[in-house]
């Protein structure tokens, strides 16, 4: 029997809700930092932690607080979510605050300024535009606070990049060879298929999900007109995600499992980002329908976030891939890091009547094995 069109949605509400609750609340009342368990394999990861929840989660949820619906239930929610978002931005970046977050203090703040930036270009009007002036200064200047680290030769070259690329949305001063350097040397690891290396060698990891792509896509999505030959990268680069896309769809097995390889399996279901933000800017390949991608995604979310021990007593994330597996922890990994998997939330940012949130059609991996018709599958090409 088929599920009634609103079933999901409403669970994908529920989910994001659990998720997000405790860090919203807290910070919106200026006592993440005193609230928020660290969990970690390394010490010292506490300076870095709150940011990264705070940041990732909003870089999840941008696109329903900008444009989710406005009356009820749902409505109501959102309108107080975003009240509580914009609280806390004031609460991050106000050096006067006892949540005041560390922008600036080793490397990894470029990481989650990045997220929190693109949760900005998500959600410009809601997350910017309704802010007081002061809080505005205080954003600015904790995102350019940034610019005296060194990102690594790696992914990190977006995280540079998409703060760029914020202040740029926000009518700031950016520095345009931060962006220039991150896409030309992205399209120098280009290695095929729809995938870039991170760095110079390939990883056989999600980081084309969590970061690569969905920062590489929005980039261009805002700036690919500055330059001519930043608008010549746009259509190669957007088909490359499109068949990156095909490959994540096909990764979710019948019983919304996906393979366990590379770091930062703890991220869970944000190594989806990529495919979320494909069914958001309805850029998926004519072969996958909207649909089944939510279903697909579906699976995946209740397979890990139904498992026992994913969060503690307080509601709060704990390390793991499937309920808690500390051992998944890589030493950059802690608590705050666990908000990642917020990024699989972007679709609800379609309003329910789209077709993303209408019906029911199994994924291709469920069609396949069991035994139905599936679209054959090919190696994509530049010059096609």
């Amino acid at each position: 029997m088929a599920k009634e069109i609103s079933s999901d949605r409403s669970y994908w509400i529920q989910t994001m809700r659990k998720i997000a609750e405790p860090v919203l609340q807290s910070v919106s009342q200026q006592q993440l930092k005193s609230r928020m368990p660290v969990e970690a394999k390394l010490d010292g990861r506490e300076k870095y932690s709150h940011l990264e929840a705070f940041g990732r989660l909003l870089c999840g949820m941008a696109p329903w607080l900008e444009s989710g619906p406005t009356i009820g239930e749902e409505g109501q929610l959102r309108n107080t979510y975003i009240k509580l978002a914009k609280l806390g931005l004031d609460a991050a970046t106000n050096p006067e605050s006892p949540d005041f977050m560390n922008f600036s203090d080793g490397q990894q703040p470029i990481v989650d300024a990045a997220f929190l930036a693109h949760a900005l270009i998500r959600a410009p009007r809601e997350l910017y535009n309704k802010l007081e002036p002061d809080v505005q200064r205080n954003v600015v200047k904790a995102l350019k606070s940034t610019r005296k680290q060194k990102p690594f030769f790696n992914n990190w070259l977006f995280f540079s990049a998409m703060i760029e690329t914020a202040l740029f949305r926000i009518g700031e001063e950016w520095d345009p060879m931060r962006v220039d350097y991150a896409l030309k040397q992205h399209e120098q690891w280009y290695v095929g298929d729809g995938s870039y290396g991170d760095g110079p060698e390939f990883h056989m990891d999600y980081y084309n999900s969590f970061v690569i792509q969905p920062m590489m896509v929005d980039i261009l999505e805002l700036l690919g007109d500055q330059f001519p030959d930043w608008k010549e990268m746009k259509e190669p680069i957007i088909k490359r995600a499109k068949r990156y896309a095909v490959i994540q769809e096909r990764s979710i097995s019948p019983e919304g499992t996906f393979p366990v390889v590379g770091r930062s399996l703890t991220y869970r279901f944000g190594a989806f980002h990529h495919l979320a933000q494909m069914a958001f800017q309805h850029r998926l390949d004519e072969n996958l329908h909207p649909a089944q991608v939510r279903c697909a995604l579906t699976a995946v979310i209740k397979r890990l976030i139904e498992m026992p021990g994913t969060f503690d007593e307080e509601g709060w994330l704990r390390i793991g891939l499937c309920g808690h597996q500390p051992e998944l922890g890589e030493g950059y990994i802690s608590t705050g890091s666990l908000y990642l998997c917020a990024t699989v939330f972007l679709p609800l940012g379609l309003l329910e009547n789209d077709p993303f949130w209408q019906g029911e059609a199994d994924w291709t991996s469920k069609k396949a094995w069991s035994g139905g018709a599936v679209p054959i599958d090919y190696a994509f090409s530049n010059h096609e």
